[in-house]
């Protein structure tokens, strides 16, 4: 959990609700939930699938990316504009530390 509560706090985003073996994220209420697995197995990265963060502006996605590699994360995607997705997209993506996909993304809708 120190892995989220380090990235998402350059987001704006912190804990607001803990259970036993979970801890939900988010800006009023939760958003995220990190837990261990149910099953009591081992986490793993899910296949085809990556959890996508709202940050308020480009300078928002380059400090949570900033932060997620200080926390160990490996590099999938360094900050930058993702055409590809629209004008206004500008995100970074990172494996955490359990595999799992995750990116920030800031969309300006007034780009063209």
């Amino acid at each position: 959990m120190a892995f989220y509560d380090a990235t998402l706090r350059a987001l704006g985003i912190g804990r607001v609700m803990e259970h036993p073996g979970a801890v939900a994220y988010g800006r009023d209420f939760p958003e995220f939930w990190v837990q261990t697995p149910v099953n009591g197995q081992p986490a793993s990265a899910a296949n085809g699938v990556h959890v996508a963060f709202l940050a308020d502006s480009p300078d928002q996605v380059d400090a949570w990316y900033a932060a997620a590699l200080d926390q160990g994360a490996a590099p999938e995607g360094p900050p930058g504009p993702r055409t590809e997705y629209g004008a206004g997209y500008y995100g970074a993506f990172v494996r955490d530390l359990d595999g799992q996909k995750i990116e920030a993304m800031h969309w300006d809708e007034n780009a063209t």
